[in-house]
């Protein structure tokens, strides 16, 4: 089918929607319907798309924590598309003439929200923030950078005849900046990739009730704590399921597991070509538990850790002060290590691992509730790779506390039964 074609499904009436498209139950929006321009790209393409987002969780490796976490990126892209394409909609009813949108932009819209997670590696977050940086010193890389370079290999390698311009609308918006930020925000962190684990009630409230005001979306001031709880929510989320403690324990092993494999596999340079990084998914436990070669075997071991649960032994946390965190200049596990006293055991940095973790109420880069609240947590941790020293990182963090504030900032001490363990 040529261009042309495509265009025409695109400038489609809403009757010959209703007639042509085809529904897909989800969980939490009931039926989502796929215009016919989507599922011509489905037939195309569904089948490698599903298969990818299938096989990555939307939240890492939460469901080795909490089993319920086990939905993808591909449930998630659905309801994605399903919220862009009333929000978007929305606009249109009660501003359309005003701000000139067309069906070319609902669709272009729809499709941002449908495509908008197709550059995530593995794992979720830790394939960017975690691994890439250990093995690619100053990388720059980002999934929303490899989401863009997807959309060009899913349309050049499925011979999808679609209008560059209406690509480029999709991967960027020069004009009608607020028709990227309903899928995207960078200004201040509300959109519809936010709120689809957010209350339904209260996102159909906000959407309603937003309006465009010198091309950037707004909403009433008076629905100011609606939005806070959409924050509230997402911060109470990082906090408890996210970043919990046995999980960024599971995350940094698997960090480990894929530091080992990475020469053998070549697993950070598929980042470079589409068409390895389309392969690439959480899937990657298995390949690496099923090559038997001996370079192998430290990254299988390390898996099978997590699988027999011998995790990395959390040991401690502390909040940094917010006075102190403009300054902060972050913790290596060699600072643990230089601040342990003489005793029984003698701590190597490779014993060690330290955990940061910075969550953002708002995490925009204006934050649109700046005249009520201002949150931002930074939380230290540190764990030991072997039980038998979760007493001796445990001291040594506790000192290190000391001679960095002069007082322990840690709200509890180890636990001794936790101490003991061997």
């Amino acid at each position: 089918m040529g261009a042309s074609s495509t265009d025409e499904l695109l400038k489609s009436n809403s009757s010959q929607k209703e007639r042509y498209s085809k529904h897909v139950h989800d969980n939490v929006h009931g039926n989502i319907y796929l215009d016919p321009v989507f599922w011509l790209c489905n037939s195309l393409t569904l089948k490698s798309f599903r298969g990818k987002l299938r096989d990555l969780k939307q939240l890492g490796l939460s469901h080795l924590v909490y089993p319920g976490a086990v939905h993808s990126r591909f449930e998630h892209s659905l309801g994605v598309y399903w919220l862009a394409g009333t929000a978007v909609q929305t606009l249109k009813d009660y501003q359309g003439l005003e701000l000139d949108i067309d069906d070319i932009d609902i669709q272009t819209v729809k499709l941002a929200g449908l495509l908008h997670d197709v550059g995530h590696g593995p794992f979720s977050h830790m394939f960017e923030r975690e691994f890439l940086p250990r093995v690619l010193s100053g990388s720059n890389w980002t999934h929303e950078d490899m989401s863009l370079k997807m959309i060009d290999y899913i349309v050049d390698q499925h011979y999808i005849d679609i209008d560059s311009g209406r690509l480029n609308r999709v991967k960027s918006a020069k004009e009608k900046q607020f028709l990227y930020d309903i899928v995207a925000n960078g200004r201040n962190g509300i959109d519809v990739d936010k709120k689809t684990s957010f209350n339904t009630s209260f996102v159909h409230r906000l959407m309603e009730t937003m309006r465009v005001m010198g091309d950037e979306i707004c909403y009433r001031a008076k629905d100011y704590l609606t939005v806070y709880k959409l924050f509230s929510a997402r911060a109470d989320l990082h906090r408890t399921v996210y970043t919990h403690a046995k999980v960024k324990a599971i995350e940094l092993m698997l960090v480990d597991a894929l530091l080992e494999a990475n020469e053998h596999l070549g697993i950070s340079s598929s980042i470079q070509q589409p068409a390895e990084f389309w392969k690439l998914d959480d899937t990657i436990i298995n390949a690496i538990l099923a090559d038997p070669r001996p370079e192998l075997k430290k990254a299988r071991d390390i898996i099978l850790r997590v699988r027999r649960r011998q995790l990395y032994q959390f040991c401690n946390e502390y909040s940094v002060p917010k006075a102190k965190q403009e300054h902060f200049k972050g913790i290596t596990a060699q600072d643990i290590v230089c601040s342990q006293k003489a005793g029984e055991v003698t701590l190597k940095e490779e014993d060690v691992i330290v955990s940061i973790v910075k969550i953002d109420l708002t995490r925009g880069k204006k934050n649109p509730l700046e005249r009520y609240v201002n949150d931002t947590d930074m939380i230290v941790r540190v764990y030991a790779k072997e039980p038998h020293l979760v007493e001796a990182v445990s001291d040594a963090f506790e000192n290190f506390q000391m001679k960095t504030y002069g007082e322990k900032t840690q709200v509890h001490s180890t636990p001794e039964k936790k101490k003991r363990r061997r």
